[in-house]
């Protein structure tokens, strides 16, 4: 990297520090729905601080930005699972399918099960006999490509579900991102802006109720059919800005640098920041950071580790992250990538 890559790539990391600094008077926390659509799925990512928005290694930084399906030119699959809060289950498959000379088409699945839980109330607070669930599903489509050797773009389309027992809450969102490669060293700046849609409201069996409309007249109908009126919330959205750059240490080793700088709708700004180094291009070590300068921010630290053997004619990735999320504990995530 020349004097001018180096000024030029400190300067704007500056920028981001100092974006990620300003925080809102508002910061909105639980004021929106579909929360689980910012669980990262990626265990490599999650390693490195859930940075990614400049990130082009694989079917990994699509959730992160779409833009990198222009870097494809392989199928690639990837399954994770995520080992969450309260023993609750994480899912999530992708396919990306390269179409050649006309770009990348992308579908996912994500899914959020809580297991079965006992229902209680205040007359039974040891259990009714009942029990619920909570699911959250999400199925996303898209399309990226490469418009220059140094320019790519993409977007994707998200249809979600959200249900607790018999009540259900269902939206559609839309993602859309670049990327742009600002020198011959690999340096590259991503933006994508996440999970653009409308708001939304629950609704199903549960808010059923019996309404007396005149509670202090005798003798009309005390018990008429009627729905309570469930408030829209908008889907939590997010613009990421941020930096990878590509280090080779040795003939054997290199590094790989992530910074993003966030802007949330439902929260104050922060920065992730997140390293990996490979050896012989078959085994990772990776840090990162999460949220940092975020006002009272519940995350921190974060550690994994990659395994890449080569299958054949097949690229296999066997990778692990670890984050630590304060007061609620620690969460794990593992995934298979697979390049044809």
């Amino acid at each position: 990297m020349n004097t001018h890559e180096r000024a030029r790539c400190s300067l704007f990391a500056l920028l981001l520090l100092a974006a990620a600094a300003q925080v809102s008077a508002q910061s909105n926390v639980g004021t929106t729905t579909g929360q689980f659509l910012g669980i990262g799925p990626s265990a490599r990512n999650a390693a490195m601080g859930n940075a990614g928005s400049a990130s082009t290694f694989g079917i990994e930084s699509v959730y992160f930005n779409p833009a990198s399906l222009g870097a494809l030119n392989d199928v690639g699959v990837e399954f994770s699972h995520g080992f969450w809060f309260a023993d609750i289950g994480f899912d999530y498959a992708a396919l990306a399918l390269p179409l050649r000379g006309w770009g990348t088409v992308f579908g996912s699945v994500m899914h959020l099960d809580s297991g079965e839980i006992d229902v209680r109330t205040v007359d039974q607070p040891l259990g009714t006999g009942e029990r619920y669930s909570v699911t959250n599903t999400a199925l996303s489509v898209g399309f990226g490509r490469r418009i220059t050797s140094r320019f790519l773009t993409g977007g994707k389309i998200t249809i979600a579900e959200e249900k607790i027992w018999n009540s259900s809450n269902r939206f559609v969102v839309f993602s859309v991102g670049t990327t742009y490669r600002l020198s011959d060293r690999g340096l590259q700046l991503g933006s994508s802006l996440s999970n653009l849609g409308t708001r939304a409201s629950f609704s199903g069996r549960d808010t059923a109720i019996l309404y007396d409309a005149n509670p202090d007249t005798h003798g009309d109908n005390s018990t008429l059919p009627a729905n309570q009126f469930m408030g829209e919330f908008p889907v939590p959205s997010i613009f990421r800005i941020g930096l990878s750059l590509p280090v080779e240490t040795s003939e054997r080793s290199a590094l790989l640098l992530l910074l993003d700088a966030q802007h949330p709708s439902d929260n104050t700004e922060s920065v992730n920041i997140g390293t990996e180094w490979t050896y012989r291009g078959i085994m990772a070590l990776r840090a990162g950071y999460q949220q940092l300068f975020q006002d009272e921010s519940a995350l921190g630290w974060t550690l994994g580790f990659g395994i890449w053997p080569r299958l054949g004619d097949t690229n296999a990735h066997f990778d692990y992250g670890w984050a630590d999320h304060d007061l609620l504990g620690q969460t794990h995530h593992a995934t298979i990538v697979l390049d044809f």
